[in-house]
């Protein structure tokens, strides 16, 4: 049961930013990066990173976390943990020269949920086996609901 809460939080961090701008538009869409370029003169994350992405994801995972008993804390910082993994995969895109909607499999969702899953290993002592398999179970669900999401037009890319 634990498995498919940690599960859920990983597509609720991950899908509410897309919810979000669905839902708000253009509103409290200010990047990540403040537009600012890396040393590569690359944008540093890109325009899609947005803060309105951030906290969409925190507040939803702080908010599931909290209604499933595992703490409005945990929640949070799991969420936060996860967007954290997002940037880290649109920073490397950026460095080896992909667009914001170039497809790279596994750097798309293994740094969003190695993050969070790890602060939950330690958090709830969990152990490597649930660890890897709701990281394992994430990836194929991400590669699944991603094309759908486009697919009902939620998404603009379907990746």
């Amino acid at each position: 049961m634990l498995a498919l809460l940690l599960l859920a939080l990983l597509i609720v961090a991950n899908g509410a930013p897309v919810i979000a701008r669905k839902l708000l538009h253009q509103r409290w869409n200010y990047p990540v990066d403040g537009g600012h370029n890396w040393f590569d003169r690359r944008r540093i994350f890109g325009a899609n990173k947005t803060w309105r992405g951030v906290v969409a994801g925190v507040l939803a995972s702080a908010l599931v976390s909290s209604l499933a008993g595992a703490g409005l804390v945990f929640g949070a910082v799991f969420g936060l943990l996860a967007l954290t993994g997002d940037l880290i995969s649109s920073f490397l895109k950026r460095r080896f020269g992909l667009l914001p909607s170039a497809r790279v499999p596994g750097l798309d969702q293994i740094p969003e949920a190695i993050l969070p899953m790890g602060f939950a290993a330690l958090w709830l002592d969990l152990g490597w086996a649930v660890t890897l398999a709701v990281t394992i179970l994430f990836v194929i669900a991400n590669m699944v609901l991603s094309p759908l999401m486009h697919r009902l037009g939620i998404r603009k890319q379907p990746h």
